[in-house]
């Protein structure tokens, strides 16, 4: 079966990781109430500071920081839209929108139709 994902990738600071933490068990909580299939954030454990490209670089991550890796994923485009404008509307997902623990423009993020699936 074909899944629609939202990816992200972003940078924490370190001394912000438990108020991310927190933020990030919320907003699963909120995600999956609404209709996503799964939600999943990741810390870096091996993630080198590539040469050309890496996760680093693409979220200019400094030394104090980490790289969080994380995806949603939802049964269509149609479900992800419908989900994603339930939960950009649910009041418990306001506090965390106004005093995000991270710098949220250099987060990159997107949506993508799944082509391989095992």
């Amino acid at each position: 079966m074909p899944y629609y994902v939202d990816g992200f990738v972003l940078a924490v600071p370190k001394d912000k990781l438990d108020a991310y933490k927190e933020m990030a068990k919320l907003s699963g909580e909120v995600w999956m109430e609404h209709g996503a299939l799964t939600y999943v954030e990741a810390i870096a454990d091996d993630v080198p500071y590539g040469e050309l490209t890496s996760f680093p670089r693409a979220v200019q991550a400094k030394d104090d920081e980490i790289v969080v890796f994380a995806w949603v994923t939802y049964e269509s485009r149609a479900k992800r839209d419908e989900v994603m404008a339930k939960v950009m509307a649910d009041p418990r997902m306001k506090p965390g929108m106004e005093n995000m623990p991270f710098d949220g423009k250099r987060m990159i993020f997107g949506g993508f139709s799944t082509i391989v699936e095992r």
